[in-house]
């Protein structure tokens, strides 16, 4: 039987491999005995699911495994973004959450995330402790049917959990000013789960909204449900030829979000969160810091500085941005890989306020994306942000974090022109240049992949830095 491990996003396997009935309800078993050592079984358990292949079987799973402990659960009748589920622990002070989703994994994956106290991501004190109960059991695991459960009042559907949760978001939103812009929008929830909660809020703000690939696909058109610039062809070409004032996208579960905009311009993480960041700062008059991971622009850095604030680095994983956040009262945090919350609503990524914030913006400023990003990069400078994804093995793995954790080998930058300034292994290696670019090489904590990121002055330069570590590492 295969150990269990929770990496930066929850549990993630290849669906037949390791994601089976018997390991699902493993982690329901084990997820039922921590509740029931701490004393916190006296609450239900919020499950979702997303659109994935087995994920509403494994829901039922779940609570299925659940019952067996005599512990309750909330279930749905459709598919839920994880930010809904975050949002249901909140708001219903519950001590735990699941959802069943890989978020923007390949197809072939399916996966467990973690939700507890407050909504929150569950941290790694939390998650090894799991691991602990989850890969030294040896009992059998005591499982209840799901019709047998819901007659024991063990299993309850919740009528619609969605009302608050986009109740919340309008609440937070200038509807007047969007219902007075009218912008047409161009949708693709990328066959994934974010779809009705972002259509809701739009059409109460009297916005035209079209969609591509709204149906259900478990194989998501055979493509990664991840909203970047590679995946986005179809929505650009649309937003473009159809004269649209903006297009969004979300990945699988509705926690990472992509932008578009009418010239076909492709705008990520990184630009999205500095644009809110100055919207929220300089528009809406709200004051505090900004946090970023560890591989998200620099560029904040400088905003933040210029509003008399200060940008807060993190390892990756959400928890993380999160934790801080609350710490230090920041604005708004988030991650280059597409996640990001506003302070004040959920401890988790949210694509769908984040999406519904920007089209707030554009509606307040009546400005477009470019215009926005145009007037930042003349304040702040302009800086090029690249990555490359490297598949590797296990083997491969553990060689590579030999040399760049253990040697502490770096590469050789000198056809970069840049002047190492200090290294960080904070969360795999990150180098800081004395003019403020950067290059991080790290093992990617949900994928059997290694990341390197980097953010220079020029394109050019990326490209060497990025090279520099794909040389020195021979992968």
């Amino acid at each position: 039987m295969s150990d269990i491990s929770f990496g930066t996003g929850g549990w993630r396997a290849i669906i037949g491999d390791d994601f089976t009935r018997e390991n699902i309800c493993r982690v329901g078993n084990a997820v039922g005995r921590m509740l029931l050592e701490d004393g916190l079984a006296d609450k239900p358990v919020a499950i979702g699911y997303d659109r994935r292949f087995l994920s509403d079987s494994a829901a039922r799973w779940l609570s299925e495994s659940l019952a067996g402990l005599g512990i309750r659960s909330w279930m749905l009748h459709r598919s839920a973004p994880t930010p809904l589920i975050m949002h249901t622990v909140k708001s219903q002070n519950l001590n735990c959450g699941l959802e069943v989703t890989a978020s923007h994994n390949p197809p072939s994956f399916n996966g467990i995330k973690l939700i507890i106290h407050e909504g929150r991501d569950a941290d790694v004190k939390t998650t090894q402790r799991l691991e602990k109960l989850i890969n030294s059991y040896t009992g059998e695991i005591p499982m209840m049917d799901f019709a047998q459960a819901e007659k024991q009042a063990l299993v309850e559907f919740k009528k619609n959990p969605f009302n608050d949760f986009i109740d919340d978001i309008i609440a937070r939103l200038d509807m007047p000013a969007i219902r007075e812009r009218g912008l047409r929008i161009a949708f693709d929830p990328m066959h994934g789960s974010g779809t009705y909660p972002l259509l809701v809020i739009l059409y109460t703000g009297r916005c035209t909204v079209d969609m591509i690939h709204e149906n259900k696909d478990a194989y998501f058109g055979s493509s990664m449900p991840a909203p970047t610039a590679f995946g986005l062809g179809e929505l650009t070409y649309k937003v473009v030829n159809e004269n649209y004032d903006l297009g969004i996208a979300f990945d699988g579960d509705g926690d990472r979000i992509g932008i578009v905009d009418p010239a076909g311009k492709y705008y990520d993480a990184n630009s999205i969160i500095m644009m809110l960041y100055w919207y929220l700062h300089e528009y809406k008059g709200w004051k505090g810091p900004v946090v970023r991971n560890i591989a998200t622009t620099h560029l904040l850095d400088k905003m933040a500085k210029a509003f008399g604030e200060q940008c807060y680095e993190v390892p990756v994983g959400f928890k993380y941005v999160s934790a801080k956040i609350d710490e230090t009262n920041a604005i708004i945090g988030g991650e280059s890989s597409g996640g990001m919350t506003v302070r004040g609503h959920i401890f988790g990524k949210d694509s769908i306020y984040a999406a519904s914030l920007f089209v707030e913006m554009l509606s307040v400023t009546n400005m477009t994306p470019a215009q926005i990003m145009d007037r930042l990069h003349e304040q702040y400078g302009t800086t090029d942000f690249n990555e490359r994804v490297i598949k590797f093995t296990q083997n491969e793995k553990d060689r590579v974090n030999e040399i760049l954790m253990v040697q502490k080998r770096l590469p050789d930058f000198a056809e970069t022109g840049l002047t190492v300034d200090h290294v960080s292994y904070m969360d795999g290696c990150k180098v800081y240049f004395t003019d403020g670019s950067f290059v991080i090489c790290r093992p990617s904590g949900t994928e059997p992949v290694l990341r390197i990121m980097s953010e220079t002055q020029k394109a050019k330069t990326t490209l060497k830095c990025i090279d520099a570590f794909s040389k020195m590492l021979e992968i």
